[in-house]
């Protein structure tokens, strides 16, 4: 099935979130190991500004959600509200262990397993903490999926692709790459 036509402004809207990734980063708590490689991933050693990717405080400007630590019961609210102030398309990275299943957290009262039982995500980063390169390749993943749904009309084809899986279970992105 072909793409819909795409208007000359969203077309151009497109191409810009492709050259210039917004961020933004959402902290549930834990080491804080993350948002220190986060912030390694800015300083100058590894400056991923110079990609174009920006980190921005206010969820209503960011393309994409890097969410950091386990998410407890009392912050899965609060994850959910700033991933609806997101603009569509919007695209989540799980980072670390904790983002995974929980990490060293797993198992307590106020810890959700996983980012996943909370809101849906697009790419997990491995590692605890990850490094600050599997950061920017996570990144780059999210801009490749940007441009393989912009080509099918929307995030839609992949939860159809997923469902055609048995049991419903994709293969992870990162085992495709």
């Amino acid at each position: 099935m072909a793409a819909p036509a795409a208007s000359l402004s969203q077309r151009l809207v497109n191409w810009a979130r492709q050259k210039s990734p917004w961020i933004t980063i959402f902290n549930s708590g834990g080491c804080n190991a993350c948002d220190i490689e986060i912030i390694a991933c800015l300083m100058p050693r590894f400056d991923v500004e110079r990609f174009g990717i920006l980190s921005k405080g206010s969820p209503r400007h960011a393309d994409i959600l890097i969410v950091t630590g386990p998410v407890t019961l009392k912050q899965a609210p609060r994850l959910r509200r700033v991933l609806e102030q997101m603009p569509e398309p919007k695209y989540v990275i799980a980072m670390g262990a904790c983002g995974a299943d929980g990490g060293v957290f797993h198992g307590l009262y106020h810890v959700m397993q996983r980012v996943e039982d909370v809101i849906s995500v697009d790419v997990y980063v491995a590692g605890c903490p990850p490094r600050p390169d599997e950061i920017i390749n996570a990144v780059v993943t999210c801009l490749n999926l940007m441009s393989e749904d912009a080509a099918h009309g929307g995030k839609e084809w992949r939860q159809k692709k997923r469902s055609e899986f048995p049991g419903g279970m994709m293969p992870s992105v990162e085992a495709t790459l």
